[in-house]
């Protein structure tokens, strides 16, 4: 994998559920770690081909391998806000991630 590539810093968050003083849920974020990664949208046939196939997949986010991360958790780029879909740990050779997300707005 090329550093040069990773050029977006991004910080991967998990979910944490807590109840308040009422015992209603609260949800909240943590976060994990911060990476270097290359946040890429996904363009013409590549994007149609996965909505095609329902998976709701607008932006595909590049790092080094790291172990522990997981579908239910998310990635804040800036201002944008990505619900990871899956995790494609790229010919298990543990060197690259590939975060399959959704924006959420």
């Amino acid at each position: 994998m090329r550093a040069g590539r990773l050029r977006h810093r991004v910080t991967i968050q998990e979910k944490s559920v807590a109840q308040n003083t009422t015992g209603e849920e609260v949800i909240t974020w943590a976060d994990v770690a911060t990476v270097w990664a290359a946040v890429e949208p996904l363009r013409g046939s590549e994007f149609a081909e996965l909505e095609r196939a329902g998976a709701q997949v607008t932006t595909r986010i590049v790092m080094r391998y790291r172990s522990g991360i997981l579908p239910e958790m998310r990635v804040v780029f800036g201002t944008h806000v990505y619900d990871v879909r899956s995790v494609v740990h790229v010919e298990e050779r543990g060197r690259e991630l590939q975060l399959m997300c959704r924006e959420l707005l």
